[in-house]
């Protein structure tokens, strides 16, 4: 007679408070991922107008030989003719699209040093095309990441069956697994829209205030802070679209390290 089979206990991977790395490891991924996805779109773009200027360059170039040809033709048959004050005009041309192009690439380059400089500890200023570019970057492997880590450890767990149960899960479980504790308070007007407050947020916990700049110092960090929300941002989207609900998600500090969530479900009223 074969044996009765027992029931399998859990693989110990599924128990997000039994890590297999070292927990400060995705701390510093999250503080270096701003900067790395920063460098990567300043790179991007300065080889995009790199590009665009080089073929202003070539179109001016052509354009300019093109008009200095014909006006040479023009004042050679004029030449021929017995007049030579017209080809003296025909060169002037030449002269008008060299400053034409000038002044272009003075101004290329004024959007190029857009956004340039650092702030008081030396951090580098975003321009807004940056921010923006930075953001759509950050927020899509958020999305990704929270997809996945929805699949994995829910796999054993009663899958949500209201957007409530959906954020529950999002305060409790994920955010324990993410960054080790759960979200400290959770409001809702029971219309879909909710606002998930971490008092403590532990990208920000590590980050610095130059207290001597009094109000600059401080308005200079909540901007930094502000692009540590971007991945967040995404992994709880991405969880909530892997649950079947669609959402769209805005962050925001007023007070570092304080991080403040709000989630609108698709047709949320305010």
């Amino acid at each position: 007679m074969s044996r009765p089979t027992q029931p399998q206990p859990l693989p110990d991977d599924d128990d997000p408070l039994n890590p297999k790395v070292a927990a400060s490891a995705l701390d510093f991924l999250l503080i270096e991922l701003v900067p790395l996805a920063q460098r990567i779109t300043e790179q991007l773009l300065a080889r995009e107008q790199a590009l665009q200027e080089e073929y202003r360059r070539s179109r001016t170039f052509n354009q300019t030989a093109s008009k200095t040809l014909v006006g040479s033709q023009q004042g050679q048959k004029k030449l021929q003719g017995g007049d030579g004050e017209e080809g003296h005009g025909a060169v002037g041309v030449s002269a008008d699209g060299s400053s034409a192009a000038a002044g272009t690439s003075g101004e290329e380059d004024g959007r190029l040093g857009e956004g340039s400089g650092v702030t008081s500890l030396g951090f580098p200023v975003m321009s807004e095309k940056t921010r923006e570019s930075v953001f759509w970057r950050l927020d899509g492997m958020g999305y990704r990441v929270g997809q996945g880590l929805v699949e994995r450890f829910s796999l054993h767990k009663p899958r949500p069956t209201t957007p409530l149960d959906a954020i529950k899960f999002i305060c409790k479980d994920l955010w324990t697994l993410v960054f080790r504790k759960q979200i400290d308070n959770l409001k809702t007007n029971h219309r879909g829209v909710f606002v998930l407050t971490d008092a403590r947020f532990h990208p920000l916990s590590r980050m610095s205030v130059d207290r001597r700049t009094g109000i600059k110092g401080a308005e200079e960090a909540l901007g930094r802070a502000q692009t540590f929300l971007y991945f967040p941002c995404g992994v709880i989207r991405g969880a909530l679209a892997g649950m079947g609900v669609e959402v769209t998600v805005e962050a925001s500090s007023t007070e570092i390290p304080t991080a403040t969530f709000q989630i609108k479900t698709k047709g949320a009223k305010a």
